[in-house]
C-alpha cells in the first residue's frame, strides 16, 4: 500500500508567546527567560501528510503487540495481558509510538522533496490518528532561506594597525610604576600642597535631613587635587597643616559615584592628622626584578611590549571583525527563522546571567529580573548575530573552509582542560547531545572570519 504525501507551500504565521516555552540551557539559576514557539512567516513552510488506514492499522498492531510482550499488570502473567486491556491501559503511549513510527521519516522525505533545510521543531496544527482510519497531519516549520552572497569578497572595513605606539607603551609602563607606588609620611613641617595625600578623620551632617552620624571616617586618605576628589575638599585642605581642625560645607555633584551623596550638601568637621606623599618607583633593573622573573629592565620592557602587542592584536582583530560582520549584515538583507533568533537570545541571556552570578547575584535576585524586557532588549543584536552566522556559513561553503579532525580534537582538549572534565567523557557527551557538530560549525565560522580579516587591506 502506498503513502500519499501532499506538500503545500502556503506560509503560516506565528505569534510570539513568551508565557510558555523552554527553560535556560545548562545552568541552575531558575530564571524564567522563557519563550514559546514562534515562527517568521517569511521563512515558514507547511507540510501536509496523509498515511493510508492500512499502514496506520499495521502500526497500531505492531506497537500493541510489543506492549503485550512486555506489559506487567496485576492479575496477568507477563506476556499474557489481553490486547483489549493493553490498548485501554496504554492508549496514550501506544498512540504516541504509532505517530513516532509513521511521521519522522515521512516528514524528512517531504522536506527533502521541497529542497529546503528545516530549523527548529515543526509545529503540528492538525493531527488525526485512529486505528483503522487514515492518519492526517498538517505541520508548519521554519527553514533557512536562500540568499545571495555575491560580492562578499568586496565588502571591506578599515583595518587599524596593530603596532604598539610609543605613547601606548609609555602609558603602560606608567601604570606599572603606579601599581607599585607607596604612600609615605612627609616628615618636614609644612602645609598641604597640590598632589599631597591628607590623612583625615571626619564627621558630616547633611543640611537637608540632619543625619549627623551617617557620614564619618577615621584615618582616611584624600588626594588633594586628585581627579576623584571633590573640588571643595581640595580647596579647604590645601594650605592646612597636621593638627588643624577644619569646618567645611561640601556640595556634591549630581553624578557623584556614591548615590546617597548625589546633589547633597554636607557640613563637615575635619581633623587633619598627617601629610603623606605617594612615591612612584623609578624604572630600574631592581624595579624589574622586584616585579617577578625578569633579569633586567630591558627584559621587563621587552616582555611588556610583547604582551601589549598580543593584547592589541586580539582587540583590533575582534573589533574589526565585528565591524566587518555589521557591514555584511547591512549589505545582505534576508529574513531569518525566529527559532534561531530566540535561541540566540537565550545564549546572550545565559552569558549575561553567568556574568551576574560571577559578580555575586544570587538565584533569588535573578528571579526578580524582568526577562520579558531583557528579551526585547536583546532582540536586535540577536538578529544581527544570526544573520552574521548564516552569512559566514555560506561564505565558508563558497571558500571550501573545513575543520579537520585534528583541529576539532585540539579544541576539545582545550575545553576539557578548562572544564576539568576528562577528555573522553567530554567528547562522548558532546557526541550524544549534538554538541560536537555545533563546535565544528562554530570553528568553521571562526576560521572563515579570520580568512576574511586577513584579506582586508591594511
Amino acid at each position: 500500500m502506498s503513502t500519499t504525501d501532499t506538500l503545500e507551500t502556503n506560509p503560516a504565521s506565528g505569534t510570539p508567546d513568551d508565557s510558555q516555552g523552554h527553560e535556560g540551557h545548562d545552568h541552575d539559576h531558575n530564571h524564567e527567560h522563557q519563550h514559546g514557539p514562534v515562527l517568521n512567516p517569511e521563512c515558514t513552510r507547511e507540510l501536509v501528510l496523509d498515511v493510508p488506514a492500512e499502514e496506520v492499522s499495521k502500526a497500531f498492531r505492531n506497537v500493541t503487540r510489543n506492549y503485550q510482550k512486555y506489559a506487567k499488570l496485576p492479575g496477568f502473567r507477563p506476556g499474557k495481558v489481553p490486547e483489549a486491556v493493553v490498548r485501554r491501559r496504554f492508549a496514550n503511549e501506544i498512540r504516541k509510538e504509532v505517530i513516532d513510527s509513521l511521521l519522522p521519516d515521512r516528514f524528512s522525505k517531504g522536506v527533502q522533496e521541497l529542497g529546503i533545510r528545516p530549523v527548529g521543531q515543526p509545529q503540528v496544527t492538525e493531527l488525526t490518528v485512529e486505528d483503522g482510519q487514515p492518519l492526517h497531519v498538517r505541520a508548519v516549520f521554519e527553514y533557512l532561506p536562500d540568499f545571495s552572497i555575491e560580492g562578499y569578497d568586496q565588502v571591506v572595513v578599515d583595518k587599524p594597525s596593530v603596532d604598539v605606539t610609543d605613547e601606548e607603551f609609555a602609558h603602560e609602563m606608567r601604570q606599572l610604576r603606579e601599581s607599585r607606588a607607596v604612600v609615605e609620611p612627609v616628615e618636614e613641617d609644612r602645609a598641604i600642597v597640590e598632589g599631597d595625600w591628607a590623612e583625615i578623620s571626619y564627621t558630616g551632617k547633611m543640611t537637608e535631613d540632619g543625619q549627623a552620624d551617617a557620614i564619618a571616617g577615621e584615618d582616611s586618605l584624600v588626594e588633594v587635587g586628585g581627579k576623584d576628589t571633590v573640588e571643595a575638599f581640595t580647596q579647604f585642605l590645601r594650605g592646612a597643616k597636621p593638627g588643624q581642625e577644619l569646618n567645611a560645607e561640601v556640595i556634591y555633584p549630581a553624578d557623584y559615584p556614591e548615590a546617597k551623596l548625589q546633589g547633597k550638601t554636607v557640613v563637615y568637621d575635619v581633623a587633619v592628622k598627617a601629610i603623606k606623599k605617594r612615591m612612584i618607583p623609578e624604572l630600574t633593573d631592581e624595579f624589574a626584578k622586584e616585579l617577578g622573573n625578569y633579569e633586567s629592565l630591558d627584559d621587563l620592557q621587552s616582555r611588556v611590549r610583547e604582551h601589549m602587542a598580543n593584547r592589541k592584536r586580539r582587540s583590533v582583530e575582534a573589533e574589526t571583525k565585528d565591524r566587518l560582520f555589521a557591514a555584511l549584515v547591512d549589505k545582505y538583507q534576508f529574513p531569518v527563522p525566529e527559532s534561531l533568533v530566540q535561541d540566540q537570545i537565550d545564549t546572550r541571556l545565559e552569558r549575561g546571567l553567568r556574568a551576574l552570578a560571577a559578580q555575586g547575584m544570587n538565584t533569588e535576585q535573578m528571579r526578580k529580573l524582568d526577562f520579558g524586557r531583557l528579551r526585547i532588549a536583546q532582540r536586535d543584536s540577536a538578529v544581527a548575530e544570526v544573520k552574521a552566522n548564516l552569512l559566514l556559513e555560506r561564505i565558508a561553503e563558497k571558500e571550501g573552509v573545513t575543520i579537520s579532525d585534528d583541529e576539532l580534537d585540539k579544541e576539545l582538549h582545550l575545553a576539557a582542560l578548562q572544564s576539568r572534565e576528562p577528555y573522553e567523557t567530554l567528547r562522548q557527551r558532546l557526541t550524544d547531545d549534538g554538541g560536537l557538530a555545533r563546535i565544528r560549525e562554530q570553528l568553521k565560522r571562526e576560521k572563515t572570519a579570520s580568512l576574511l580579516y586577513e584579506r582586508l587591506p591594511a
